[in-house]
């Protein structure tokens, strides 16, 4: 893997979609150069809405007083599941995700290995805000973020959070991208998937983090790392569970453990009706 500043190897597939993503950033970064991001950023209409507030005073459709609230997945294909979706229409989805309740609606733009695309972002952004003005849910950019570049890239395109996982970022690396996203306005959900990894996001002053249920080096999906890990966060902090949520038990368990969302992705993108399992899956 080519060295980038303050990203450190993990042994495991994060090296490879880094690696990966290297010829992708470098060609944003000639063709959409960060001024010109900047004038995206001033083109936009209104503030960002992020995950913190859509968790704490819900908008739109997602109900004032679920105990859980839903942040439903935009994906194509996972390295684990491989393909989810053969044809996806990414408007059509966030649509049926808006009016499902979800308080926020997170777009994969991966391009290598969970075939996303950064303009279903940029269409998602434009199409709720012609729908729902002032009420749409909050939008975050999952991505392998590494460099501030592409945390203003995220805000350009539409984004309210940018994720940053910090198996795979150095302690000055999480915090540079943190104060680089407090600047744009954006939150940041900061993801772990172990003890030591959340003792390195407390460090770095996160306030809104995802634990990741799933070992990224088998893929194996456990919901007691949820469980483990909480306690080590602060105890007001907004938390997310990642993985492994297919069923209300799943969910029930999770908040039990003190998380108050849940990102979920292959459980919806492969239901026959995405509302009634949005449903299902709200407390």
């Amino acid at each position: 893997m080519a060295v980038i500043k303050g990203v450190t190897e993990t042994g495991s597939i994060l090296d490879r979609i880094v690696a990966d993503l290297a010829p992708v950033r470098e060609a944003a970064m000639r063709a959409e150069p960060e001024a010109v991001l900047r004038e995206a950023i001033d083109a936009l209409d209104g503030p960002p809405w992020g995950i913190t507030a859509a968790i704490q005073t819900p908008r739109g459709q997602a109900p004032a007083d679920a105990a859980v609230q839903v942040i439903a997945e935009i994906k194509k294909a996972s390295p684990s599941k491989g393909v989810l979706a053969e044809t996806l229409e990414p408007v059509a989805v966030a649509r049926a995700y808006a009016a499902g309740g979800a308080a926020a609606i997170s777009v994969v733009t991966e391009p290598n290995y969970f075939r996303g695309d950064l303009h279903w972002l940029r269409n998602v952004r434009r199409t709720l805000d012609a729908e729902m003005p002032g009420s749409r849910p909050s939008l975050l950019r999952k991505d392998f973020v590494v460099q501030p570049y592409e945390v203003h890239q995220a805000r350009a395109y539409g984004a309210d959070n940018v994720l940053l996982i910090v198996a795979m970022l150095e302690l000055d690396l999480i915090r540079d991208l943190l104060a680089c996203a407090r600047d744009l306005q954006l939150d940041a959900l900061v993801e772990v998937h172990t003890e030591a990894e959340a003792e390195q996001a407390v460090a770095a002053g996160a306030t809104l983090f995802g634990i990741n249920n799933r070992d990224l080096h088998t893929f194996d999906v456990d919901l007691a790392t949820t469980e483990r890990i909480r306690p080590l966060l602060p105890a007001d902090a907004i938390v997310v569970g990642e993985s492994g949520v297919h069923t209300r038990a799943d969910v029930e368990r999770l908040h039990r453990a003190g998380v108050r969302a849940i990102l979920v992705g292959e459980a919806f993108m492969s239901a026959p009706d995405v509302a009634t399992k949005m449903a299902e899956l709200r407390l």
